[in-house]
């Protein structure tokens, strides 16, 4: 049995969202194989897909799937003003076929990357480190003003480079990495927003009778 999903993020960054996604399915459908794809509409032209509902629409049209993971950042904005927007989107959409879930990490996809300090230094090529790397309380991942800065610096402390090698290292490319190599994200449900995710996922899972086959 299989179920593929297809995720519409905010950038191409946020790909690294995609094991996080493939880890809560898997938690919960173990008996299912898992096939991801990402919206990549980049090459389109840019007066197809202008606005967030296009967006959904072509997202749906392109990479057919079982489930849309829809995906914004909250920002600067709250989790429910960004979970409403979506859902709004979404209802602009005729036939929509596949069932949508939203993604809204608090504040970006980096936080919820901030946790695994053997996932950064693997990520950043040095697995055997000594820099003391300190981390965020998880608890507190959802205020952290720049998740996406602290986490660069962090790969760049986790590499051991000197000032002038590090010149050359691209902290930006070691974030889908950091992500493949967390096994286990489930310290995550500690924040509010990541079990807000994995709820809404149960609740469609038992919508479509997934568990039960």
């Amino acid at each position: 049995m299989e179920i593929c999903y297809t995720l519409l993020s905010d950038g191409s960054s946020d790909r690294a969202l995609i094991p996080i996604l493939n880890w809560i399915l898997q938690t919960h459908l173990s008996h299912y194989a898992i096939q991801p794809q990402w919206a990549d509409l980049r090459r389109l032209d840019k007066s197809l897909r202008n606005t967030f509902e296009k967006r959904i629409r072509l997202s749906v049209e392109l990479y057919p799937c079982d489930l849309l993971f829809i995906h914004r950042d909250a920002e600067k904005d709250t989790h429910e003003i960004r979970i409403n927007e979506i859902r709004t989107a979404v209802t602009q959409v005729d036939s929509l076929s596949a069932l949508t879930v939203c993604v809204v990490p608090v504040r970006m996809t980096e936080a919820w990357l901030l946790f695994d300090i053997g996932a950064l230094r693997k990520a950043a090529s040095n697995p055997n480190g000594k820099t003391e790397l300190h981390l965020p309380n998880i608890k507190r991942l959802e205020d952290e003003a720049d998740p996406k800065d602290t986490l660069h610096q962090l790969l760049r402390q986790a590499s051991g480079l000197s000032s002038r090698r590090l010149r050359r290292f691209s902290a930006s490319d070691c974030t889908h990495r950091v992500s493949e190599l967390i096994g286990d994200f489930s310290p995550l449900r500690v924040l509010p927003a990541f079990a807000a995710l994995e709820s809404e996922v149960i609740g469609v899972i038992r919508k479509k009778g997934w568990e039960s086959i």
